[in-house]
């Protein structure tokens, strides 16, 4: 534990004070939403309102140019939990470690909260129901368990807490992952769940016929009826956010910690969530409280490993040297040019896709041009709205641009003007006029896979992949029992055997 912190907390817990002891660090708190992209008033989203995190922006600075660096929850979990890229780490196949073969993290890597334990704070895991709890007068305290986690990875339970934080020693700070559900409320195995929890939480439900779809999306009842439960999971949110900042000031913690809000990555969606474009990279990324400027929005591109190294410094705790996340409330912080993002095995798929993304441009190299644009998995295939676009799609109803989703091979490069086509629709790869951008980004794509040790450029080797699938079906996607999962399987096997 830090000595500093060690001594301001034993004054604290005595009712001591003096001019030389240090000040508390502040409490840290991770809003962590699932497969929810920034669909937010404060991000210009207009279908819908969110006042709470509306405010949670104007209190403090909102970041306009967020991404993950994995658009899969476990891979994009495992580096932000590090501040280290998962193929650094060797954390980039989804779910993986739950098989034969166990990760074991490289020498001087260490868990987010193991380093925040160590400083002297609390450090949990929660769901939204464990971080507003109470406990009613003379009743003894409850431990709390560990909520979702998904890391790639072994790790040691013990860097969780299992002490509620209002139950926690006077003064000692605390360090809080509140995990949300986000996005993944709505689905096909909801039923009519979800809409009936909508209107009797909200009052009522978004209307699918009110609702204006993104231009990358096709006009149809499934997409619209989906769309209009996904944003009613970000309305639910905004209202458990408000709900987490009134507990906070209710317990007089508020002003005493910072708020960080963001997701693990975009909307599940047919060209989001498993996918290198914006739909499934970009996230908010807000974050308000003591030492945040109020009322700010910063346009720089910002990786969301990066707060990993925030937070460090947010709690005065020294930044490892191999870190790669970087402190973007540093006064020294080096501005990112680009920001880069990969794409491994999800589920029982294999692939692996590589981007680097500037302000300007987007380029994507998919390293398995011969496999198919959309590629079989049994998760996604089963959502009722890849279902009625291949439908679209088979009866030549889909416009060109997203006709590409289905094509039966993949460019090997893509690369996008995203000042003039936000929504990566048109590859310019194939421009003569964009060759200079095509090369320098290809070659500065190709380097930061060499320095960062992308572990990706090395397949996954048959074992692995089959220790996964047979030991942990339901670990590597197969939750339903779905007989397509394991024809999947064997179509993966049969393409590994052909070199595709």
């Amino acid at each position: 534990m830090n000595p500093n912190l060690l001594f301001a907390l034993l004054l604290t817990t005595l009712g001591l004070t003096t001019a030389a002891a240090a000040p508390r660090p502040p409490n840290i708190v991770w809003l962590v939403t699932e497969d929810m992209s920034p669909h937010l008033g404060c991000y210009g989203e207009r279908n819908i309102r969110t006042p709470n995190l509306d405010r949670l922006a104007a209190a403090g600075t909102r970041f306009s140019r967020a991404f993950t660096t994995a658009p899969i929850c476990s891979t994009s979990r495992s580096a932000l939990i590090t501040g280290m890229y998962q193929t650094t780490i060797g954390a980039h196949h989804h779910r993986s470690s739950r098989g034969t073969q166990h990760l074991q993290l490289p020498p001087g890597t260490v868990p987010l909260p193991a380093r925040f334990r160590e400083a002297g704070y609390l450090t949990l895991n929660l769901t939204a129901e464990e971080f507003l709890r109470t406990r009613a007068d003379g009743q003894p305290a409850q431990p709390v368990g560990v909520a979702k986690t998904d890391y790639n990875f072994d790790w040691d339970e013990g860097i969780y807490d299992r002490t509620h934080w209002a139950d926690r020693p006077a003064g000692q700070p605390f360090f809080v992952q509140v995990q949300l559900a986000g996005g993944k409320l709505r689905g096909h195995g909801q039923g009519t769940n979800w809409p009936a929890q909508v209107t009797r939480t909200l009052g009522g439900r978004t209307p699918p016929a009110a609702v204006v779809l993104p231009p990358n999306l096709p006009d149809h009842p499934v997409i619209r009826e989906d769309w209009a439960q996904y944003l009613d999971t970000v309305r639910f949110t905004d209202w458990q956010v408000g709900q987490i900042v009134e507990r906070l000031r209710a317990a007089d913690e508020l002003d005493r910690t910072v708020i960080c809000f963001l997701t693990d990555h975009g909307v599940s969606h047919v060209r989001h969530k498993q996918f290198l474009y914006d739909g499934g990279t970009h996230i908010p990324l807000i974050l308000s409280g003591p030492g945040i400027t109020k009322g700010v929005v910063r346009s720089d591109l910002i990786e969301h490993i990066d707060l990993a190294a925030a937070s460090l410094g947010l709690a005065g705790i020294p930044l490892p040297a191999t870190l790669q996340a970087r402190d973007f409330l540093s006064a020294g912080h080096v501005v990112r040019s680009a920001v880069f993002s990969a794409r491994d095995r999800a589920d029982e798929t294999e692939d692996r896709i590589r981007s680097l993304r500037t302000a300007q441009f987007k380029y994507i190299r998919n390293h398995r041009p011969q496999r198919p644009m959309l590629q079989p998995n049994a998760y996604k295939d089963a959502k009722p709205i890849v279902q009625a676009l291949r439908q679209l799609h088979a009866d030549g109803a889909l416009p060109p641009a997203l006709s590409q989703l289905f094509a039966a091979q993949r460019p090997a490069e893509e690369l996008y003007d995203l000042q003039n086509d936000p929504f990566e629709l048109h590859n310019l790869a194939g421009d003569t006029a964009r060759e200079g951008v095509l090369v320098a980004l290809r070659s500065r794509l190709a380097d930061w896979e060499s320095q960062t040790g992308d572990r990706g450029r090395v397949p996954e080797s048959r074992e692995a992949y089959e220790g996964e699938m047979n030991l942990n079906p339901k670990e590597a996607g197969n939750l339903t029992g779905d007989p397509q999962f394991w024809k999947n399987v064997e179509l993966m096997r049969r393409w590994r055997a052909e070199g595709r």
